[in-house]
């Protein structure tokens, strides 16, 4: 099996739902949808207040290249736009409607044997972004400066306890290998190759026994033959799944600091994009909806759901059967790069792949004390980093030192946090440092 250079083995969790098939979140009667559910500009709201949409309208625009279209994820009335709270903390601006019960639907024209620029022209239109969690527009990912030759395909899902993709590539095995390929054709590569953890074999197994997809068996590769799609077993590490690491690992390519992966001529997608881009190119969907794992032992009923964007997650943990009394703290995402929410009154994006539950055995709830400098973060930041001293030096104010100690090259991964004895919020530190540095610019 294949891997990086530090890490640590974290336990992943994901027994709670690992066999459990996904399931249709329920209507419910108000959606709020955020005009920010990617990086880059906001959309530009195309709907009025009192007007009527459906399911799958367009509501909202790409207002730069560096944006992403938004559409209704029910048929209803838009009742007004409003600002609320995300999930991390920021106010923005939302959308509300108001569901009327309806099942009308909009879909784009299904496209047969697309040419690449169609792909990416479907793509933007239906407003794809990465489903992993940072939102990049698929569409200007798929439109590269550098020169690529390898599509990677991220199926690590290395974060404890989430299931969604894992249960994407198991129950649509086919479609999900359909939108791959629709991937690699928009960016005209054919070496392809998926990276999935070695704690997923199920998928695995579905994966390698369709036509045109091999493993990364010595045997097998001789035998490959063009257009093969490569599945590469990955150890279970975390954080395995991160860009970066996942290139290292496939092919054995190290992306320069500040670079991107398209500076080693690769690009990297994730399993619910590549889904994604299947139902637009071939059912015409806009992306709207999408799975999520909901879990932790302070929730009654854990599910694999797809959940419409604008979705309240109280009403989730509702459908889910309720907290159980000793839950302590409540996390939209996975647990080591999730954000910590103060209640459950956040609605879901496009971006939620998880909503955690934790109970005092599974959180921490310990306050943070002085660094000890025993030197844990270093060893295992995958990035090479030293992060007691971002954490240092972001704490007293310096920014400069922070950012020379490499806060701009650290993606968060959570694992310095995660090993540190003294539980120094060392995430929250480059986050603020990162904050700091937009300020200035």
């Amino acid at each position: 099996m294949k891997t990086f250079k530090g890490g640590f083995h974290v336990p992943d969790n994901k027994a709670l739902t690992a066999e459990l098939g996904v399931e249709l979140m329920p209507l419910v009667p108000d959606y709020f949808v955020s005009l920010s559910q990617h990086i880059g500009k906001p959309a530009t709201p195309v709907v009025n207040v009192g007007d009527q949409v459906v399911e799958g309208q367009l509501i909202a625009q790409a207002s730069s290249f560096v944006s992403a279209n938004i559409h209704s994820p029910v048929c209803g009335e838009v009742v007004e736009l409003v600002k609320r709270k995300n999930a991390q903390g920021a106010t923005v601006d939302y959308l509300h409607i108001k569901s009327n019960g309806k099942q009308d639907k909009f879909t784009l024209p299904k496209l047969a044997d697309p040419t690449a620029e169609e792909i990416v022209k479907r793509v933007a239109e239906a407003g794809i972004v990465g489903l992993g969690g940072a939102g990049f527009p698929t569409a200007v990912k798929l439109q590269p400066q550098d020169p690529v030759d390898t599509l990677i395909i991220n199926a690590a899902e290395c974060e404890p306890y989430l299931n969604c993709d894992n249960r994407l590539m198991i129950e649509r095995a086919a479609e999900f290998v359909e939108g791959v390929r629709l991937i690699a054709k928009a960016i005209n590569v054919s070496n392809v190759y998926i990276g999935i953890e070695a704690n997923k074999m199920q998928a695995y197994d579905a994966l390698v026994a369709l036509d045109g997809v091999i493993g990364d068996s010595k045997k097998e590769l001789e035998g490959r033959k063009e257009g093969d799609i490569v599945v590469v077993l990955l150890k279970k590490k975390y954080p395995q799944g991160a860009e970066k690491t996942l290139i290292k690992a496939c092919v054995n390519r190290e992306v320069p600091v500040g670079g991107l992966p398209s500076a080693v001529g690769c690009i990297v997608d994730n399993v619910g994009t590549a889904y994604a881009v299947y139902d637009a190119v071939v059912n015409g969907r806009s992306l709207y909806k999408r799975w999520m794992t909901v879990s932790g032992q302070g929730v009654n009923s854990p599910k694999n759901l797809e959940v419409s964007v604008g979705t309240p997650l109280s009403a989730i943990i509702e459908f889910c059967g309720g907290l159980k009394d000793d839950t302590v703290k409540l996390v939209s995402g996975g647990p080591m790069m999730g954000f910590s929410l103060a209640d459950l009154d956040v609605v879901t994006t496009k971006t939620d792949s998880g909503l955690l539950a934790l109970t005092d055995k599974e959180a921490c709830t310990v306050l943070p004390t002085p660094c000890i400098n025993c030197g844990r973060c270093a060893e295992v930041c995958p990035m090479r980093l030293m992060p007691m001293y971002i954490d240092f030096y972001t704490t007293v104010g310096d920014t400069a030192n922070a950012v020379r100690y490499g806060a701009a090259n650290c993606f968060e991964c959570g694992t310095c946090a995660y090993v540190c004895p003294a539980k120094r919020p060392i995430v929250q530190s480059v986050r603020l440092t990162k904050m700091r540095m937009k300020e200035k610019k």
